[in-house]
């Protein structure tokens, strides 16, 4: 072979293994973060995925329900079923979530959720052939016997993951874990048709969200940013989170936050005033004890509000969509209202646009929230409105 081909295809093979990583990834180089580090963790913001395990519904099912939508109560109208996530992995490697959202239903005995008994309505195998659902635990899913699939059947296997990936990347900021613990089930409406009901918490039930969460993560918390680390030596939570009381970001890089909403809040608390030796935090309200995160899901109706709690230490969630809204209707406005509204975690259902835009483009638009300049995470505008400069924010 002549010297100048050799030379040319040299140059060729070169040049494809020294090709970018693909910017999905965030595989960039990690800028200096020094004075990030400094930063309080009240004092940034991050995108979470709402419903984060949650697969789409078989499309036979989801046309029963539309069918008998109108007996349906609103939360369980089929328009706000009609969403799917990514894996976990890609959620946090691709798209940069930095919180997510899991729903848990109390199956102490294993089996609750073995059958999925609106199936029998389309011809569906009822009997799931799931093992992990036979197993004593807590289980994720939306809504039983209709809306079931999901990325993890119990809440060990998704803490579990989360786990692993946060092993794997020991400096990633801190990824907050909302947990919502649910009582109510379309069986509670529709139990006439064999529908299962779900089991109300007790405050064991409550405590044995804390022991799953240590069966995964250890007795001792060592990952976790728990309510007594930041009570600290206040004589309430709310007092020192009112103090600012937050740890650094540099201090909470590789760790976890639980913070905990549902049907399972009053259980929780009982003999844990300020939450004391939990693991989990809760949504509250501000006045009282155990307030540190706040949840006012509409940052159009709630801006003030949010603002007001940002400014006086809370960590507030809000939402920056809803399903299958604004990937209809490709409207910002709820988006830019959370950003502005200086909500530390913004839950979306869109980190990417719905697939659907491509080939239902009169339906459905290519809506989709992400930080300008697709940043992994940004510094609040309200709670460091002095700091907004001060560098990009990695991993």
């Amino acid at each position: 072979m002549k010297p100048i081909f050799i030379l040319f295809f040299s140059i060729i093979i070169f040049c494809f293994s020294c090709k970018k990583e693909n910017s999905n990834d965030r595989k960039i180089p990690i800028p200096d973060q020094t004075e990030i580090n400094k930063l309080k963790i009240n004092q940034l913001q991050i995108l979470g995925s709402h419903n984060s395990y949650h697969k789409h519904m078989d499309n036979r099912l989801f046309a029963f329900l539309g069918n008998i939508n109108f007996l349906l109560p609103e939360k369980y109208k089929v328009d706000a079923l009609d969403y799917m996530h990514e894996s976990i992995p890609d959620q946090l490697n691709k798209y940069g979530m930095r919180s997510f959202e899991i729903d848990i239903y109390n199956d102490p005995n294993g089996g609750r959720f073995y059958n999925r008994n609106g199936n029998r309505f389309v011809h569906m195998t009822v009997e799931s052939h799931i093992a992990d659902l036979q197993q004593p635990g807590l289980k994720i899913l939306h809504i039983p016997d209709i809306d079931y699939e999901t990325h993890y059947y119990t809440f060990k296997k998704m803490l579990t993951a989360l786990n692993e990936w946060s092993d794997a990347h020991p400096n990633h900021l801190p990824l907050f874990i909302l947990v919502e613990t649910k009582e109510e089930t379309v069986g509670d409406v529709l139990g006439f048709l064999g529908f299962q009901q779900a089991i109300k918490y007790t405050p064991a039930l409550a405590s044995a969200i804390d022991d799953e969460i240590k069966s995964v993560f250890g007795a001792d918390l060592k990952k976790i940013i728990t309510p007594d680390q930041i009570r600290g030596a206040y004589a309430t939570l709310e007092e020192a989170v009112l103090a600012k009381n937050w740890p650094t970001v540099g201090d909470s890089r590789g760790k976890f936050i639980f913070v905990m909403q549902g049907g399972a809040e009053d259980e929780y608390l009982v003999a844990h005033p300020s939450l004391q030796g939990r693991a989990m935090f809760i949504m509250s309200e501000p006045g009282k004890p155990e307030a540190a995160f706040i949840g006012y899901d509409n940052p159009i109706e709630k801006q003030a509000e949010t603002i007001q709690a940002v400014q006086a230490g809370y960590m507030v969630r809000t939402r920056s969509d809803e399903p299958n809204v604004q990937n209809k209707n490709g409207s910002y406005e709820q988006q830019h209202a959370a950003f502005s509204s200086g909500a530390q975690m913004i839950s979306t259902d869109y980190y990417r646009p719905d697939t659907r835009h491509v080939s239902s483009p009169g339906m459905f638009t290519n809506y989709s929230c992400n930080f300008p300049n697709n940043e992994l995470a940004r510094i609040n505008p309200i709670s460091a409105a002095d700091k907004q400069n001060i560098g990009i924010i990695a991993e």
